[in-house]
């Protein structure tokens, strides 16, 4: 259970720090055109979520790496990737042919990155079930037995 935990919090980490780095390493104008096109703001949102999320993302990352309030951060993420979800799915109900904006520029919504978030959000639930249960093994610590 222990490796299990330190895997998918490791993976999720990375998904987010990927994120964060994909989307960093253009100007923050590119992703402000990829949050527009989902028609769901207005531009001065638009500006503050492209200039802030990804830093967002890459501290998420960062926390999640070093292993602090890992239930916290995991919720944290999957109502994060829960809400990116939500969006593309309405643009791809829509019928509007945008990309998702999840890893910078080029990527359109499909039903291929409408899994791979549902899959996200998964590996968010694993990591808070699995950081739980290590939480509730270290507040009851298994009686020793002397040789």
């Amino acid at each position: 259970m222990k490796l299990l935990a330190i895997l998918t919090r490791l993976a999720l980490a990375a998904i987010f720090i990927y994120s964060a780095y994909a989307k960093l390493k253009d100007p923050w104008y590119v992703f402000a055109g990829s949050i527009d096109s989902y028609r769901l703001l207005p531009p001065s949102a638009t500006i503050w979520i492209a200039k802030t999320l990804p830093w967002f993302e890459l501290v998420l990352g960062v926390l999640l790496v070093i292993g602090v309030k890992v239930r916290w951060l995991a919720i944290i993420c999957g109502l994060l990737l829960a809400g990116f979800w939500l969006s593309m799915l309405r643009a791809y109900l829509k019928g509007m042919d945008i990309d998702c904006g999840c890893f910078g520029p080029g990527e359109r919504i499909s039903p291929l990155t409408l899994a791979r978030d549902s899959l996200m959000i998964i590996l968010s639930a694993v990591v808070w079930w699995t950081a739980g249960k290590r939480a509730v093994r270290s507040q009851h610590p298994q009686p020793q037995t002397a040789g």
